[in-house]
């Protein structure tokens, strides 16, 4: 991407995730090779750490398309994004909230996810945590029940075995979105947290957050938190593959404001 300032597009408003959507390709054969000179030493060292070539892709895609969405909101140049994180609220450790230092104005929050070939990425002016995974088995589902919030093991154990995948994941991504966002990631503890279906008798869900799932993308489950006192609003947005190799992506994504937009109301 050209590395003259651009101006900035204009952050979410209260109440609001900007989501973003991005397929890895089948493989890196592209028009053009990806722009990896746009990353950091910390992500080429992952990179290199992959030894499965797909995962390898989609790390890369998805660390190309979160620095240039982060370069379309501050107008800071990709690849001189100061990307760092917030030290763990819970133990202090190096693997707390991700954060964008050097902007103008006040850095957007985001959140990163990707998983086999999937990347998501959510930007707000608030604290926030995205997550996406791919839909376990019903086997995969049932061994990791007991990780789960008392009151959310009940539920699952009164659905159906054919329920059992979709429900599991979709309560999973919602406690990893979660815990993202506050920071700590799963050293709090799955089980700390109720952030299941809900309804009579049910736990309280986490106080001054709004935790909801989006919708299915091909054989994935996904979600987002967002520190709010009220549900908040998704307007989701897709990235191209070809947006991928653009020499400069900018004006691509900002046009993509009004194209590719859908506004998602769901439960949690």
């Amino acid at each position: 991407m050209s590395e003259a300032p651009m101006p900035p597009m204009a952050l979410p408003g209260p109440g609001v995730v900007h989501v973003w959507t991005v397929r890895a390709p089948l493989d890196d054969g592209g028009p053009r090779p990806l722009p990896t000179g746009e990353l950091g030493s910390a992500e080429a060292g992952r990179i290199a750490a992959f030894r499965r070539p797909r995962d390898r892709l989609t790390y890369t895609v998805a660390h190309i398309a979160l620095r240039r969405l982060l370069s379309a909101y501050s107008g800071i140049p990709p690849g001189r994004l100061r990307l760092d994180r917030a030290p763990c609220p819970r133990c202090a450790g190096e693997h707390g909230p991700p954060l964008l230092s050097g902007t103008a104005g006040p850095p957007p929050h985001f959140s990163l996810s990707h998983s086999h070939g999937l990347a998501v990425v959510g930007v707000a002016c608030a604290p926030l945590g995205v997550d996406v995974q791919r839909l376990p088995t019903a086997g995969s589902a049932r061994r990791c029940l007991h990780a789960l919030h008392p009151a959310e093991r009940r539920e699952l154990a009164a659905l159906p075995e054919e329920r059992l995948p979709t429900a599991f994941g979709e309560l999973w991504v919602r406690k990893e979105a979660y815990l993202k966002g506050l920071g700590t990631g799963l050293c709090r503890g799955a089980a700390a947290d109720y952030l299941g279906a809900g309804g009579p008798g049910a736990p309280p869900p986490p106080e001054g957050w709004s935790v909801r799932n989006l919708p299915a993308h091909g054989g994935h489950v996904a979600a987002t938190a967002l520190r709010a006192d009220v549900v908040h609003r998704t307007v989701a947005r897709r990235l191209p593959e070809e947006w991928l190799y653009a020499e400069d992506a900018t004006d691509l994504i900002d046009g993509a404001r009004t194209r590719h937009r859908t506004r998602h109301r769901t439960r949690h």
